[in-house]
């Protein structure tokens, strides 16, 4: 690698690794999923990319724009921009970390698993990974009760919820250990919903959030503002998690301002 460096210098290296990441936010849209979080991620990346390759062109453009009476100052305002978005990109990365961590101390929690895509009445695998780490806790602790949370979408032929339930029973997951919750269509509703149904069954109020690690920060900033105490068990994301977590950095922020 050093040699490589000293034989090509850091601009290959940094137009390669550019254009590598850039591949991470391109991809998705082949797979239909296109979201603020991947549109921004490639615009980015492709900006980043595009200087690499013409550094010296656009150096010697900020050189001239710099040399301007109101050069500076909007080139400062733009630095300090990107600066703050920078900062506040790891601030809410390392929050999404730790409440991804936030496991339950014991079993006297009540499970709600947050739905997500069904593609012909079978879970999609983001919604396939979450139900399989709610089928690892509730193998591990065989008290526990899961509220299935997720409403049926134009595009899909059953309910989040009852697909989930099918998924489970399948493996062995007793009926009577699940819940059906099929209202809701975002993940406030999950919660609203959960929770009048926990309370009317007088089950442990205290929920334990089944859902992708990037998204348990943001399902915790609701359930507080609806008094609700969480824990948190995630499924992997894989090769997606860029698209999301920054995806998530919009949503976040959103939430924090908006409630």
């Amino acid at each position: 690698m050093i040699a490589l460096f000293e034989r090509f210098g850091t601009k290959p290296i940094m137009v390669i690794i550019s254009a590598a990441v850039l591949m991470f936010f391109i991809v998705p849209f082949s797979a239909g999923i296109v979201n603020i979080g991947n549109c921004f991620g490639a615009a980015v990346m492709t900006l980043l990319t595009v200087y690499f390759m013409f550094s010296k062109i656009w150096n010697g453009l900020i050189g001239k724009i710099w040399q301007r009476p109101l050069g500076k100052p909007v080139l400062c305002v733009c630095g300090a921009i990107i600066v703050l978005g920078i900062v506040l990109a790891l601030v809410i990365s390392g929050f999404m970390w730790r409440a991804a961590g936030r496991s339950p101390s014991s079993d006297d929690t009540t499970i709600v698993v947050l739905g997500c895509k069904v593609k012909d009445g079978r879970p999609s695998l983001m919604l396939r990974r979450r139900l399989d780490a709610a089928y690892d806790y509730l193998c591990d602790n065989e008290s526990a009760v899961a509220v299935l949370s997720g409403g049926k979408g134009d595009d899909e032929l059953i309910s989040e919820a009852q697909c989930m339930y099918n998924y489970l029973t399948e493996r062995g997951i007793a009926s009577e250990r699940l819940i059906i919750e099929d209202k809701s269509v975002s993940t406030y509703e999950n919660l609203k919903n959960s929770k009048e149904i926990i309370e009317n069954k007088g089950l442990n109020e205290d929920m334990t959030l089944v859902t992708d690690g990037y998204h348990q920060l943001r399902a915790q900033m609701i359930a507080d503002k609806l008094g609700i105490k969480t824990y948190a068990v995630s499924s992997e994301t894989g090769w997606l998690l860029p698209t999301y977590v920054v995806r998530e950095w919009f949503g976040v922020t959103y939430q924090f301002i908006f409630g």
